[in-house]
């Protein structure tokens, strides 16, 4: 790491306020039916959050519905208390898969090396698959959004090597003048 990231990092809060959305249809569809919803990457994903120190204010299942998504994610924005968003599931390549569809008009600025480096990671772990990975991060009203992949294992690898590392360090910048 360059020494100005380093010193960029040590500027940086090391603990920011998160909320979660899981887009998921069919878990959505449970939780209406009022039936046990189970959700791994959810847990999973507020559980690193936590042990990392950072707070986690909301983690709500949300259908695949562009308009569901967007109305949740606008609302994330307009709060004060929101550093940083997490949407996953839904980033596939299906035709119910909305959610950076629905996320990526809302971004003033797209970080266009976090799906890059995503994919390139993944490939290490599935192979030639790793192309239909999408994921997105941005900034918006001063916030981070992360769109990921629904799948544990994409979980664990957004978060542990590339969301959680920088994450402090792109939310300093956002509040540069």
């Amino acid at each position: 790491m360059s020494k100005t990231a380093q010193e960029h990092k040590l500027l940086a809060p090391s603990q920011l306020n998160f909320v979660i959305f899981i887009c998921s249809t069919s878990r959505y569809s449970e939780l209406t039916q009022g039936k046990n919803v189970e959700d791994p990457s959810g847990v999973l994903i507020m559980q690193r959050l936590r042990d990392s120190g950072h707070i986690v204010l909301l983690r709500k299942i949300l259908s695949d519905s562009r308009v569901m998504i967007q109305r949740n994610v606008k609302k994330a924005l307009e709060s004060e208390n929101v550093n940083a968003i997490i949407t996953c599931g839904g980033t596939g390549i299906s035709p119910r898969d909305v959610t950076i569809e629905s996320v990526k008009p809302l971004l003033e600025k797209e970080l266009d090396g976090f799906g890059e480096i995503f994919r390139r990671l993944s490939f290490d772990g599935i192979g030639s698959a790793a192309i239909l990975s999408r994921a997105i991060a941005g900034i918006s009203k001063g916030k981070v959004i992360f769109c990921i992949p629904g799948s544990p294992q994409a979980v664990s690898l957004c978060l542990e090597k590339l969301i959680l590392p920088e994450v402090c360090h792109i939310l300093k910048h956002t509040r540069e003048e």
